[in-house]
């Protein structure tokens, strides 16, 4: 039934809309799978494979075995031309690609969507965290060299990338990272459909990671989202993260939705008043040293933006936050 309702044009948003998250990788894998399966094997509509345990993933294929289609014409992009260059050019600078990722094509482009995820599959999913790394460095290259390939199989890619974030492999996960960063500045707003489950892979496990290298590489890729995305797709899901985590994670979180309240606000101060209000409720009262020194940043910047209107707004919640924030606001002054 999902092969059949697969060749859909709306299947994706429809599979993330009515199957429930934690499913959502296995269905979209097993999809690709019996495509792959099919065109290998010749299936017909309602045929099924025999060997499901074969199917791509397995661990088995190596980089080196893969075979990629050539499209009849191929233009080699310069790098002066396809690297991307961050939006707000006010705070930045285009930066060099990272020298530990090639800015030349890892392989062929491929032209088949099924094919691709297929291939990508093989790599990403190999019992070899080696090849797994090559099917990062793959990814990387196809967002530079493939983007439309990559945008139009976003979902199946990024429930890939997103494994790779969560693994136990430790080098895989700062590999993971640090491709990221380069990823976002390429493929900038296309991933918004992804952030809320790009989001949680970055921050749950590595803001508060021990490994110095991997958190940097973690807030490294939260500026490059701030940097490269419409601010107004990531205020969500850092509000709701900050509420819920604990220790450098919330701090650090709690920071960056100050600094997007500075930016959004001029623009969306409906938006910033739903989001990062309540966070702000959530937060006053004790609370240790840097949670509340990002509180007191939070707090500043909603003040700075909303005036008096701050205070109104705490007027309508428990005696207990308007009591709270005249407190940190006197401390402000």
């Amino acid at each position: 039934m999902l092969l059949f309702l697969s060749s859909h044009r709306d299947f994706d948003s429809m599979l993330e809309k009515n199957i429930p998250t934690k499913d959502l990788s296995a269905a979209r894998k097993t999809v690709s799978g019996l495509k792959a399966k099919g065109q290998g094997q010749g299936l017909g509509l309602g045929e099924t494979p025999q060997t499901p345990a074969s199917l791509p993933g397995s661990g088995t294929a190596r980089a080196s075995t893969l075979q990629r289609k050539l499209p009849k014409q191929t233009i080699a992009p310069s790098p002066t031309t396809t690297t991307a260059t961050p939006t707000n050019t006010a705070t930045t600078t285009p930066r060099e690609p990272n020298s530990k990722y090639s800015s030349k094509p890892q392989a062929p482009i491929i032209e088949d969507k099924a094919e691709y995820i297929r291939q990508l599959t093989a790599l990403l999913e190999s019992k070899d965290f080696r090849e797994r790394i090559k099917g990062l460095d793959q990814l990387v290259a196809d967002c530079q060299h493939n983007p439309s390939m990559v945008i139009r199989s976003l979902f199946p890619v990024f429930d890939l990338f997103r494994d790779r974030l969560l693994e136990s492999n430790r080098k895989v996960n700062l590999y993971a990272l640090e491709a990221l960063q380069g990823m976002v500045r390429l493929l900038k707003d296309n991933l918004s459909g992804v952030l809320n489950h790009l989001v949680p892979a970055i921050v749950d496990n590595h803001l508060n990671s021990k490994n110095r290298a991997v958190y940097s590489a973690a807030t490294g890729a939260l500026c490059e989202l701030v940097l490269n995305l419409d601010n107004s797709l990531l205020l969500e899901p850092f509000c709701f993260k900050a509420r819920v985590l604990s220790g450098q994670a919330k701090v650090d979180l709690i920071e960056k939705v100050a600094e997007l309240v500075m930016e959004l606000y001029p623009r969306r101060p409906q938006l910033v008043e739903q989001k990062a209000l309540p966070l702000l409720w959530g937060l006053l009262g004790p609370s240790s040293g840097s949670v509340h020194r990002a509180t007191t940043s939070l707090c500043r910047a909603l003040h700075h933006q909303m005036g008096p209107g701050l205070r109104q707004s705490a007027a309508s919640q428990p005696p207990s936050v308007g009591r709270d924030l005249n407190q940190l606001l006197r401390t402000m002054s």
